[in-house]
């Protein structure tokens, strides 16, 4: 009784954590409307807050229902590994000669495509980072996409609508741009191993298709934005600081690697970040201020969701092992919106004698929903938390961004059924 009980209360606060991600531009006019109490609305309007919120609402309930050390015990046993990167590789893919290696690239391509300059980097923005997640990692591509993209696209003069469906083409881009490997996609990493699924498995059954719905999505919100584009392009405008050296930027690159490398290993990841620290110290000059309380954020919303999903097991998995193929396919597609779509592939990969049209059609569900929402994809939160500020109020609204992720959503569904 007492484990259906704390199952139901914790399914109960899930609930309520939802809710709160669709009401964060809500709490935002309440901060403006009562500026008393300005500070604790702008608080829960943040949407990185949300997750990390409603889980020590969650811990405390059971603390009350089952005792504190079983509480902390329930908190000490989930595995903080995917929060802890994201942080460490969000600081690191944002820094100064990371950025700029890579908005340099983007210039020499921009320059030699048959578009407008500030075009074409828009659109390199939201098609080629997007797929460079799958070698870098999907967090990373998210955090480079996302700081290339906000001074061109996340600007307060472009409207609202047209920001939304840029959005939502990032974010399903950078869910499915990941899959061409078997380890950038955090939905393809948790079966990965389990179902032997390998690079050349998920380049010849997912990736070629994933690439082709990423194309014609940044090709359709690039034509669309034309017309909103500044005359000179963030790629342009980065090159024309002062210059990085080359081993700066060389030993910055080589760190980003070697998290990357060891992206499941904390000790190892965690060690080379402190390494980056210091350098960064060591070269000041050279260095834009880290985003540590952006990437704090992140972890903090991921951190949440880790602690707050893991008691949903229990009505999750027997909903995904009772369908068949293609009802598997929509139902992953719908459910990854309402939970992070890592943790749904992963309870597909506890379910025995599982066929292999259904483990397509879970991954691939899971990963073409993946920009549905903010909780959808572990690269969402990063993206929301560096783009936010060019929207009105400063916060990215669940509904806007629902909107504005259907038509790319639909586009990757259709490549993935069809092709």
């Amino acid at each position: 009784m007492q484990e259906s009980t704390i199952q139901y209360v914790a399914a109960a606060i899930f609930a309520v954590a939802l809710l709160h991600t669709f009401a964060v531009k809500q709490f935002e006019r309440l901060s403006h409307r009562f500026p008393r109490h300005a500070g604790l609305f702008h608080l829960l309007g943040e949407v990185e807050v949300v997750f990390g919120f409603w889980a020590i609402v969650l811990v405390l309930a059971m603390a009350l229902l089952v005792g504190g050390d079983d509480a902390l015990g329930y908190a000490e046993s989930r595995n903080y590994t995917e929060p802890l990167f994201v942080f460490v590789v969000m600081v690191v893919a944002a820094s100064r000669p990371v950025l700029r290696t890579v908005m340099s690239g983007v210039s020499i391509i921009a320059r030699v495509l048959p578009l407008p300059t500030p075009v074409a980097a828009a659109w390199l923005g939201l098609a080629a980072v997007p797929l460079l997640g799958s070698l870098i990692t999907e967090p990373a591509a998210m955090t480079i996409a996302a700081l290339m993209l906000a001074p061109q696209i996340f600007r307060t003069k472009v409207p609202e609508a047209v920001k939304y469906l840029a959005l939502g083409v990032l974010f399903v881009n950078v869910s499915i741009g990941g899959t061409l490997t078997s380890y950038a996609a955090p939905p393809v990493l948790m079966v990965a191993s389990t179902w032997q699924w390998d690079s050349a498995f998920m380049l010849a059954t997912f990736g070629w298709k994933a690439a082709v719905a990423v194309l014609v999505n940044a090709t359709v919100a690039t034509f669309v934005l034309r017309k909103h584009l500044p005359a000179a392009s963030a790629a342009d405008a980065a090159l024309a600081e002062a210059p990085v050296p080359p081993a700066v930027a060389l030993t910055h690159l080589v760190l980003l690697a070697g998290i990357v490398l060891f992206a499941h290993h904390p000790v190892a990841f965690l060690g080379l970040f402190l390494m980056f620290l210091g350098f960064t110290q060591a070269y000041e000059r050279h260095q834009s201020p880290l985003i540590i309380k952006e990437a704090l954020l992140v972890g903090f919303f991921l951190a949440g969701l880790v602690v707050l999903g893991g008691m949903q097991r229990w009505w999750l998995e027997p909903v995904v092992s009772s369908l068949e193929p293609l009802a598997l396919f929509f139902s992953a597609l719908g459910l990854t919106a309402i939970t992070d779509n890592a943790a749904l592939t992963y309870l597909g990969s506890l379910i025995t004698n599982i066929s292999d049209e259904s483990k397509y059609m879970l991954v691939a569900g899971a990963v073409a929903g993946g920009g549905l929402t903010v909780i959808a994809n572990a690269p969402n939160p990063a993206g929301v938390a560096l783009l936010k500020r060019g929207f009105s109020d400063e916060t990215i609204g669940a509904g806007g961004l629902l909107l504005g992720a259907l038509g790319p959503t639909l586009v990757a569904a259709a490549a993935f059924m069809l092709l």
